[in-house]
């Protein structure tokens, strides 16, 4: 029984992320694309089941890419939604830069929110409740189903920090999490343990 967290694949740069609904750039489609070649041809190894994505575009087309490949459709889910960075997303970072200079995820205190935005702790005890449900969810199937979690980097991070037990805040070093990487969680010994960190050999 196993947990997959991928992140999404490459998007713009020069745009704020966040609850962005920009896609993914050339890059990342090519990023998509080979991550669903190497799973298909690993099916063994893996035994995916499930696909669930976050609802914002470029984590839904990069599991489309992974769907497609291994041919299992996605189930969409808001919980899985990077921290929501209220009116910056999407904006143009020299836009925001203007209107809200200064104003970045780590600067803020772990209590405020960004404007019409979520506050660093309501992230991560969102996050921490999407992982609390599909970690139960998983447990109830007890049939040795496997799932695969399109979502981004600021969630995989925070997910890091809860199992290593590590106290998690906005300023904290992220761990390392590249696009597309897989970063696999399994159920050892009664507790969910991270036995595959940031492997992304698919883009080698």
């Amino acid at each position: 029984m196993a947990i997959y967290l991928v992140r999404h694949g490459k998007d713009e740069d020069e745009f704020r992320g966040g609850w962005s609904q920009r896609g993914l750039i050339e890059e990342g489609i090519e990023q998509s694309i080979r991550l669903g070649k190497y799973l298909k041809e690993h099916k063994k190894d893996f035994m995916i089941h499930r696909i669930i994505t976050s609802d914002l575009k470029r984590a839904i087309e990069t599991s489309k890419y992974i769907g497609d490949s291994i041919q299992i459709s996605t189930e969409k889910s808001k919980a899985w939604r990077e921290t929501n960075n209220g009116v910056l997303a999407g904006m143009l970072n020299d836009e925001a830069n203007k209107q809200y200079p200064g104003l970045h995820f780590n600067s803020l205190e772990m209590d405020e929110r960004y404007p019409s935005g979520e506050s660093p702790i309501e992230n991560f005890t969102r996050i921490k409740r999407a992982f609390e449900v599909i970690c139960e969810d998983q447990k109830e199937r007890n049939h040795q189903e496997n799932v695969l979690i399109v979502t981004h980097g600021g969630v995989i991070n925070i997910i890091y920090h809860i199992l290593k037990r590590k106290p998690w805040t906005n300023k904290n070093k992220p761990f390392p999490s590249s696009y597309t990487s897989i970063h696999k969680i399994e159920y050892v010994d009664k507790n969910w343990k991270i036995t595959q960190e940031n492997f992304d050999v698919h883009l080698k």
